[in-house]
């Protein structure tokens, strides 16, 4: 059974070991503990997540809810399908503490951007990155240089503002996460930090993960902590 979930309703395609549609179903969620019940013992195939939108079947015509849940069933069916594992409370946590995380540096790199847009418009031009505008923003409305009117000295020295706001987010996102982390690969940077530059380290985590990658995608298996 392919089993396809959106947020308010679930559809589901059940065929046999053969690939013979036996049923197609949609369900509210309200309905769907009372259905399953029924049922009788069978493999149940899920979407690894609930956004997910790029499942299709080859000759099954356009692209459908339905026409996903039986990409799902026949995927089930398939010896060589890798599978998602089911993330333990623990690591949602850490997905979650990730997500919001990235969600405040978009933040910081929008405003930065449109900062940067603004000046450009009164003819500086300031280079990429935060650190570039962190440094030079404060000081431009003090300068007096660039014939500013009150106003705009007023929305810089406010885009200077905002721009601390997202640091100390990200500041405490970015410490909970090392709380939280006791993996092989984390124990191994923090002992390079011990003794390395972080752009050192930077480069050699970028490396090991280049080559976990790499030994994955050739011997089809996990990754195993050394």
């Amino acid at each position: 059974m392919g089993w396809l979930w959106r947020s308010t309703r679930f559809k589901w395609w059940a065929v046999t070991g053969m690939g013979t549609k036996v049923s197609r179903k949609v369900l509210r969620r309200g309905q769907v503990r009372a259905c399953f019940a029924n049922l009788p013992a069978c493999g149940v195939g899920l979407e690894a997540c609930a956004s997910l939108t790029s499942v299709g079947i080859r000759g099954a015509g356009n692209k459908t809810d339905y026409h996903d849940a039986r990409a799902i069933a026949e995927a089930v069916q398939r010896p060589g399908m890798r599978w998602v594992a089911v993330k333990t409370p623990e690591q949602q946590d850490v997905q979650a503490l990730h997500r919001l995380r990235a969600a405040r540096v978009q933040e910081r790199t929008a405003l930065c951007n449109q900062v940067r847009g603004l000046l450009a418009e009164y003819g500086i031009v300031l280079a990429r990155g935060v650190g570039t505008v962190r440094r030079h923003l404060p000081e431009l409305p003090e300068a007096g240089l660039y014939g500013f009117s009150d106003l705009f000295r007023t929305l810089l020295r406010e885009g200077a503002q905002q721009l601390r706001e997202p640091d100390t987010h990200i500041d405490y996102y970015t410490r909970l996460l090392a709380a939280n982390r006791d993996d092989w690969l984390s124990r191994w940077v923090l002992r390079l930090q011990a003794t390395r530059a972080t752009n050192k380290v930077t480069v050699a985590l970028a490396n090991k993960l280049a080559r976990i990658g790499w030994a994955v995608v050739r011997t089809e298996t996990r990754c195993r902590a050394a």
